[in-house]
Order: C-alpha cells, then structure tokens, then sequence
C-alpha cells in the first residue's frame, strides 16, 4: 500500500464482533486472562495479547502498527507524548556511566532533558558544536549509546543529513535516534536513511488537531544488537526486571521495542489513554492531505516574508537561498513541513508588536495543528535555556516562530501583512 492508503486502514481490520468500521476505544484497564496458564504466557511473551492498558491497548495497538507502517519498522510503542517517547527511547539503552551525542538544534523541552535531567540519572548527553557530521563524530567515545537529531530541527528548521549521520553512527556501534516529528513520514522516512529508531511527538502534525497528547518510540528493526551484546547488555543478556529474558533471543529484530514495553513503560507508566489514541488516529487519516496544504501554504509565506521590507531574515529550507536547501531537496522534495522562523527589523521590541497583533494566527508553543501557530521561543519553549543554549539551538531573542495552517493562502498573508504593519 502506499503512504496515503496506509494512513486510512494499516492496523485494523473490522471489529469481528461489532463490524465497527471506525477503529473501537477500548476504554479499559485490564484484560481477563483465559486462565493461569494464558496469564503465564502472556507474561513470559510467549503468546500475544492484552494485559493491563498502562502496557498495551486495543485501540493504542491499532495506532502503534500504522505509525510503524509508514515509518518503515517492525514494532512501535506509543506512550502519553512526545516527550516520554524521546526519554524512553534513550533510557531503554543508556545507563548511568553511558553517554549519547546529539546536535544542539533541539526543541526547548528535550534540551532540558539532556542538558538537565539525564545528567542527574548519570546519563551524560554529549551536544556536538552543530549538526554537520564531523562535529557529531568528534563526540563519541566508546561509553556512546546512541546519536541522536532532529529530521528538521524545532525551531531552528534546520535538515539534518540522515545519512551522514548514520553512517558515522554505525561505524562506532551506536544507533541513530531521529526524532521526526516536523517532519513526518510523508515527507521523510529517517529509515530510508539509516534511521535504526524514530520518535514522534504524536501531538503535532500527526495527529493534527491540537486535542490529545500523544508519542511514539518505532524500531527500525536494522540494528545489529546482538553483535554488540558488551555494549547493549540491557537487550543481549538476562533482564533482571523482566524475570530473565533475552529480548534478543526473545523477539529478534524487535528486540528494543519489546523492551521498551516491558520496562521502561511497564514501570514508569507514561501510557497514552485510549481516546486520545483513537483521536490521533482520525488526525493521521488525513495527514498527507494536510501536508499538501501545509506545505504549498508555508512557501507562499516564505516568500512573502523574505520580499517584506521589515523582515531582516527569514528561515526556511524551502527557500532556495536557505543554507539547508540541498539538503531540503534530498531528504524532504525540497520543502520542510511548514515550521519557520524569522526575524522583524527593530529586533525584540518590534517582534512583540507584530506577535501581539496578531490575529489569525493563533499565539501558542504548539505546532502541527491544521490552524496557524506563532510563538515566541525566546521567552516560551526555549525560556529556560541559558542565552548560550539558546543560541546554540538556534533560538535568538527577536526570533518568530511560525507554523502556517491550512486556512486559505490569502488569509495567512493577509493576517501577516496587518500585524508587520504594526511592528
């Protein structure tokens, strides 16, 4: 099936009992086991099957087998954000003494977690001087789990080089963890490219409606675990917490994601609920449409903004002056979602002005609804952040963040022109 097909009837088939065309909310806790010995197997992953909704769910399941459809994988798990996916998908192989090595163009939240919080586990999260290659492979040393970036980073909207990356990643016995959320797999499939796992905030574009958190850790399914048992103890021998199994031995290729069920989430917790599930799922039915229109909408502003007179900088890699723009046409048909940023003539004062008048444009810190979003990072998502982490994340003090919608061309720009009036 191709991508648009997949979006509408990958992981359902119809309800045999009720002949539900929609996919069901199976809004409950637990699942009634046959008997002792079904309770054991399920246990043991020995049989497939429901246990307990912090773990599993019917209509979770169907969300996890379309999202890892279009990603290209062969097991996904989705848990309650984006922000737990990205920490799940790095506690599932790092341990205190470990390390990871990520481009500093990061959303302001993941930055935290690595700048901040993993450190406190005793993870140490390495950030390399940008996101070209040679600056991420200065970083690795022989404790590195994993490399880590941003297909297009949020909000610096730069396009990382997938392939590069996981090139330099391999050869040191690591996997890449690309986060892909801005860019979907509509327009980029990090797989394709050497991806071993992708994260999805499923809050964003995915779901496309702004009404449900959501997240998703999918295993590629391609990385050689087992010939690098020293370095992944956690997946090749005996998990302590999970009574003795070899994930590796256990599941094969889907040995990671199994794990990432069975212990992180098993036992931290952060699970989505069913309905917000369900929900994401009606989002994703029409994501390559909303695509289209995303993208033909954020190049009609780009230009706009770019030919304004009070517009100092625009950056978007759909431009073909933008530094990321080979890279744009490589990995994502040459346009990047609709998330750029830009910078008004008067810096910080003449930002707040435009930002505060306008109209349309909805003033919030997410993205990816099918309305138009701004925001300010410098004092939103990226506050936290000192001035040099913000810089290198690529956040500067006047920066506007758009991410344009699906209303009508003439609107967007006309909701523009009228605040940068004002500017």
């Amino acid at each position: 099936m191709r991508d648009e097909t997949k979006l509408i009837h990958s992981g359902y088939e119809t309800d045999p009992t009720t002949h539900s065309v929609a996919t069901p909310i199976y809004q409950t806790v637990a699942y009634e086991f046959d008997n002792a010995q079904h309770g054991a197997d399920l246990f043991n992953l020995a049989v497939p099957g429901n246990i307990y909704t912090r773990i599993m769910n019917p209509t979770t399941d169907v969300l996890e087998k379309r999202v890892t459809d279009l990603e290209g994988g062969v097991g996904g798990l989705a848990v309650s954000a984006g922000s737990a996916a990205i920490n799940y998908a790095i506690l599932n192989i790092a341990e205190a003494g470990s390390n990871i090595v990520t481009t500093p163009q990061l959303y302001g939240g993941t930055y935290t977690l690595f700048a901040h919080m993993l450190p406190k586990q005793g993870i140490e999260c390495r950030f390399a001087d940008g996101d070209d290659p040679a600056s991420i492979a200065a970083q690795i040393d022989e404790n590195t789990k994993a490399v880590f970036c941003e297909s297009i980073g949020n909000p610096a909207g730069n396009i990382v080089d997938l392939e590069a990356i996981a090139k330099i990643a391999h050869e040191n016995g690591v996997p890449l963890i690309v986060d892909n959320t801005v860019a979907t797999p509509i327009l980029t499939k990090p797989v394709d490219y050497g991806a071993n796992v992708v994260v999805h905030s499923l809050t964003k574009y995915m779901g496309g409606q702004g009404n449900s958190l959501g997240g998703i850790i999918v295993d590629c399914g391609n990385f050689p675990w087992a010939e690098h048992g020293e370095k992944f103890p956690m997946l090749t021998t005996p998990e302590p917490s999970y009574h003795g199994v070899v994930y590796t031995e256990a599941l094969g290729e889907a040995a990671y994601i199994g794990r990432a069920r069975t212990v992180p989430l098993r036992n931290t917790g952060s699970a989505i609920a069913p309905f917000n599930a369900f929900l994401i799922l009606q989002g994703i039915e029409t994501l390559s449409l909303r695509m289209e229109r995303h993208c033909s909408n954020a190049m009609a502003v780009a230009n706009f903004l770019q030919n304004h007179s009070k517009v100092s900088s625009v950056s978007f890699a759909g431009l073909p002056t933008d530094k990321y723009h080979d890279l744009a046409q490589k990995y994502c048909n040459g346009v990047p979602a609709s998330l750029l940023t830009f910078e008004i003539n008067g810096g910080y004062e003449a930002a707040v002005r435009f930002y505060d008048a306008l109209s349309l444009f909805k003033r919030l810190v997410n993205i990816g609804d099918a309305k138009s979003l701004a925001c300010h990072p410098a004092s939103t998502t990226h506050r936290q952040l000192t001035d040099e982490e913000q810089a290198k994340a690529g956040v500067t003090e006047g920066m506007i963040r758009l991410c344009v919608g699906i209303e009508h061309e003439e609107d967007i720009l006309g909701d523009l022109e009228q605040a940068l009036g004002k500017a």
